[in-house]
Formats: structure tokens, sequence, C-alpha cells
């Protein structure tokens, strides 16, 4: 008798098989109907299931959905079938593109190929010859002058924004807002324009302030995410021992953000280090080796890769694969170190409590 009341408690214990095996049959039902028009009509895969598939999976989930609920079970299967179907065709297409850059990739890769500049190599040459080395080290260059200018100013802002109460600290936030949203190209336009009216010449400087605007406002709203994790309470004890603001801040509330910080830096790296519309407008590209960033042309990795996939030869396009698999290595290696640092200060901050 017990175990009757809990059922009736809990309605969705109880098994339907009718309505499961209806939900099963509107999920295979429109799958040979796709094939049979693929192969009839000769379309395209992905066509197929955009055109013939998705709109049947709609219809027979609508019609479970009317025969189970009612009226209101309608817009929740359409809910349901929109988004499952598609979640699953981006995550086709990002492993798609993530088994290209790894096959493609992997022929190429060699010691050789890390350590050696392009000098005296052609769009044809062998692949036994040349490779990204210059590329990666202007990479880092570039990206790090530009995280010396935007890290300090982008934590600044967030210490702003946190702890101030100016008038116009919402029109800050709704400008650093604003300017997360800026196109890459025209970050690299607007410098261009001011290498034109200057003569400054292009540099690994001048890509590097290209880059500052767009790693700028990740940082600034990253920190400012963190400083505002970090309990009140803190700042409270602090103040009741007698420390002044700015000590209390600095030793107290700087400190128990410290891993949030290091993850708005490692996010903003990530968010700058493959952009290549700005350092082709910007930075004039170089076979060689160039340890000055503020004089001569640099090469990079998102401008090798797309100075050599716009080669008609297969060469050519192997060393774009190649540039493209330590590009995705490098950027992996940010984000899964923002991920874990996230991640353990989630699991510090659970274990205070």
């Amino acid at each position: 008798m017990a175990k009757v009341i809990q059922l009736d408690n809990k309605p969705w214990l109880r098994a339907n098989n009718s309505r499961r095996f209806l939900i099963f049959l509107s999920s295979v039902v429109p799958l040979p109907l796709v094939m049979l028009g693929a192969y009839s009509i000769n379309l395209d895969m992905t066509m197929s299931f955009l055109t013939i598939f998705l709109p049947l999976q709609i219809l027979t989930a609508a019609l479970v959905g009317f025969q189970a609920f009612g009226k209101r079970g309608i817009g929740d299967a359409i809910l349901v079938v929109l988004t499952v179907f598609f979640s699953l065709f981006v995550l086709i297409l990002l492993l798609s593109v993530l088994g290209s850059v790894l096959t493609e990739g992997f022929k190429t890769i060699s010691s050789q190929f890390i350590i050696q500049n392009n000098v005296y190599v052609s769009t044809t040459t062998s692949l036994d010859y040349g490779g990204v080395g210059h590329a990666i080290l202007g990479s880092l260059m570039v990206v790090a002058l530009t995280t010396l200018a935007a890290v300090p100013l982008g934590i600044a802002m967030a210490i702003y924004l946190t702890q101030s109460q100016s008038k116009i600290r919402d029109l800050v936030r709704t400008l650093t807002q604003a300017l997360s949203g800026l196109p890459s190209v025209v970050s690299g336009l607007f410098i261009l324009t001011i290498i034109e009216a200057t003569q400054i010449g292009r540099s690994g400087f001048t890509g590097a302030l290209a880059l500052f605007p767009l790693m700028l406002p990740t940082v600034a709203r990253v920190s400012e995410e963190a400083l505002k994790l970090v309990p009140v309470d803190l700042r409270y004890a602090a103040l009741a021992l007698g420390a002044p603001n700015y000590r209390a801040f600095f030793q107290v509330i700087l400190p128990a953000a410290k891993s949030g910080l290091i993850t708005a830096l490692l996010l903003g790296l990530a968010r700058v280090v493959g952009e290549t519309a700005p350092l082709i407008l910007t930075v004039n590209a170089n076979n060689g080796t160039n340890f000055n960033v503020f004089e001569g042309g640099l090469a990079t990795l998102p401008t090798y890769i797309y100075g050599y996939l716009a080669s008609g030869y297969q060469t050519s396009q192997a060393r774009a694969w190649g540039a493209a698999l330590i590009l995705l290595i490098l950027v992996g290696i940010l984000f899964g170190l923002a991920r874990v640092l996230g991640r353990t200060k989630s699991l510090k901050s659970k274990a205070k409590k």
C-alpha cells in the first residue's frame, strides 16, 4: 500500500510502455525516409537531414506530444527535437573540424617543422625543409606584448567596476561590453589608418596594438566576475580587524580572487592567439626569424596558415595544416588551464563552505 501511494505522489515513476514505443517509433521512422529520399533524388545527405529528416521528426514528435499530453505537449516536443538536433549538428561539425586538423596536421608535424623557419623555402619545397618555428616565436612575442598592456588595464578596470561607487561605473561597464563585440577586422583597419597617417611602419608592435582592444574586454569582464565571487564577509572581517580599505582589498580580496584572475588572463590569451585579420593588415609577413617585435616583418601562426592555405600546391597546404594543428594545441592548452584553475577555485570555495 505504501508503494502504491509513493507511485501516486510521483506519477513520472509509472512506466508507460505505449508512450515509450511511440517515442521510439517517431525517432526511427524518419531515418529510412531520409535514406530513400537521398538515394532516389540524389540529394546530399546534409540537405536530406535538413529538408526531410528535421520536418518529419518535428511532425512525428508533435503528434506523440499531442497524444501524450495534449496541446501543451506539442510545443515541448518541438523544443526537445530542435534542441537535440542542432546540438548534435554543431557537435558533428566540431568533431569533423577537429578530426580534419588532427589527421592532416599529423602528416606534417616533425621536429624540424617545429623549430625551422621558411627562408629559401618556396611553395613547392619538400616538407623535409622549413617549418613554423619563426611563426611560433612571432605569435608568442605579439601575444606577450598585447598581454603586457591588456591584462593590467583589464584588471584595473575590473577593480574599478567592483570597488568604486562612481556614477560613471555603469557607463564604463557598458562600453566594455560593447567593446567585446568589436569585429577583429575593424580593429585591424583602425590600426592600419594610424600606420598610414603616422608612417610608423608595420611590425609586431602594430599587430599587438590591433589585438589589444580584442583582449581587453575579455580580461576585464572575467576579472570583474572573479572579484564579485569573493565573499563580502572577507572584506568585513579585514575591516573589523582595523585594516584600511586598500589593504583589505590588496591583502584579502585580491589573493582570494587570484585563480579567477589567472583564468581571465588565459581566456584573454585564447581570445587573441588565433586572430588573423588584424595581423594581416598590420604586420608584414616574414619567412625568416625576427627577434625584434618593434621593427621589421614578423611571421605569426595565423598569417602563416592564411598564406600557405591560399596556395594551390599540396605541400603548401600541408604546411598550413601542420601550423593549424600547432595553433589548435596551443589554444587547447590555454582553455584547459582555464578550466582546471576555475575548477580548483570552485572546489576550494565548496571546501570553505
